[in-house]
């Protein structure tokens, strides 16, 4: 395995020298996934997540005019409007020193000869799954994958200051969740990590050869030492096994600088009070990493066969929110969670970037109402009007947040925001 790994690393075409500006320092951790550009600015946010769709990219027709690229002989067509349409996303924030990530899914299009190039070919046929596996298995999913990492990195994290800047490549969702949430069939923990631990080597040296210093993220849920309830071992496995396993995997085919994107939400996703997490513990053995036991996190990674040349591996916390309740206190919680939250990173250095979901309320989130906005009436996402939250996200990391935040401590029953 190692000689296949040393040899698919050096048969990599040679390109012009990778842009080699360094990994930005924001002013602040504050981030949002981005759905209105305006008034993410606004917000005076730092950090930004966009999800692309690998799924939607390739032009099977190769029209005219949609722009190409070659890797190994083939040649690959992508879609100029969906490309347009990041770039008006990606741009306005990353001109404004905003840090963008771009979350890597491959979202099922139930066209079979797309979602067979793109999607790993265990996932289930019935597509009863929300987000897919990378082909990295079949030779043309393969290419296809390397192509299309390839094409993006060099337009956005190379030397193409007029379609914006990416800084943060997040490869897959959700991967310890691999039936629900990364899709690659069943199977047990050793080959599902092995799967994505291919597919994120490719991602990972086709970013390479655009930027030496874009980082790029391994995507987990809150489950830590327990997986997902109700659910086989060959469905979803505990992150902290799953991060482990993957470590392990990189180490033996050529270690290579990989960051981890939590998803910190409290363990009842519709309780916005994280703070009264019940189940969690502060020590390696919790069911689940949340806001409220978060620095068991970056502990963990500061074991001596998880570091990187020396230092742990930087966390961004890239998919986190919290349900607003229709009760009459309901937006008071959700902005008192956001302060709980905020104050717990600010306690862990290695945190770069608490990254919030939603912007505005999702009908289709299985009821969960988590934005800064709401939603009109009778819309998916179309957005209405601000909530609490909105004003107190505003504020954070600006000198008017402790007065912002000091209010809603009370809510939390605590005497002071670090209190365990």
């Amino acid at each position: 395995m190692l000689r296949f790994f040393i040899v698919f690393l050096f048969s990599w075409p040679v390109f012009a020298a990778p842009n080699t500006e360094p990994f930005p320092k924001p002013a602040s951790i504050k981030g949002l996934q981005v759905q209105m550009v305006p008034d993410a600015l606004d917000l005076g946010i730092h950090h930004a997540g966009i999800n692309i769709n690998l799924t939607a990219l390739p032009d099977l027709a190769k029209k005219p005019g949609n722009p190409t690229h070659t890797v190994e002989g083939q040649t690959f067509a992508f879609n100029a409007s969906y490309l347009a349409s990041l770039d008006r996303q990606i741009k306005p924030l990353s001109d404004k020193g905003v840090a963008v990530y771009l979350i890597l899914i491959a979202y099922p299009s139930k066209e079979p000869v797309r979602d067979a190039l793109v999607i790993h070919p265990q996932a289930r046929a019935d597509y009863k799954y929300s987000v897919g596996a990378f082909n990295s298995v079949t030779p043309e999913g393969r290419l296809l994958l390397r192509a299309v990492t390839e094409f993006l990195a060099a337009r956005w994290s190379g030397n193409q200051p007029q379609h914006g800047r990416v800084w943060g490549w997040i490869v897959g969702n959700e991967v310890n969740s691999h039936w629900l949430w990364y899709n690659l069939g069943k199977m047990p923990l050793e080959k599902a990590a092995s799967e994505y631990e291919n597919a994120f080597r490719i991602v990972h040296q086709a970013v390479r050869t655009a930027s030496a210093h874009a980082r790029l993220y391994i995507s987990f849920d809150h489950h830590w030492a327990a997986s997902m309830h109700g659910i086989s071992a060959e469905e979803a496995t505990p992150g902290r096994d799953y991060l482990d396993t993957f470590a392990r995997l990189v180490r033996e085919r050529g270690d290579l600088d990989w960051h981890v994107a939590w998803h910190p939400y409290p363990e009842d996703l519709g309780n916005p009070r994280a703070w009264a997490d019940k189940s969690v513990t502060n020590d390696d053995t919790t069911p689940k990493v949340t806001f409220k036991n978060l620095q068991v996190l970056p502990k963990h990674l500061e074991q001596k066969e998880l570091l990187y040349q020396g230092q742990p591996r930087r966390i961004i916390l890239s998919e986190q929110g919290f349900h607003t309740l229709l009760i009459p206190e309901g937006e008071k919680l959700q902005a008192a969670a956001y302060a709980y939250a905020w104050e717990k990173c600010l306690t862990l250095p290695t945190v770069d970037a608490f990254i919030y979901h939603r912007h505005v309320d999702h009908a289709q989130e299985g009821g969960l109402r988590l934005g800064l906005w709401r939603n009109a009436p009778g819309s998916i996402a179309d957005p209405h009007s601000k909530k609490a939250i909105w004003d107190l996200f505003q504020k954070a990391g600006t000198v008017e947040w402790k007065a912002a935040a000091a209010p809603l401590l009370p809510v939390t029953g605590m005497t002071g925001w670090s209190q365990p």
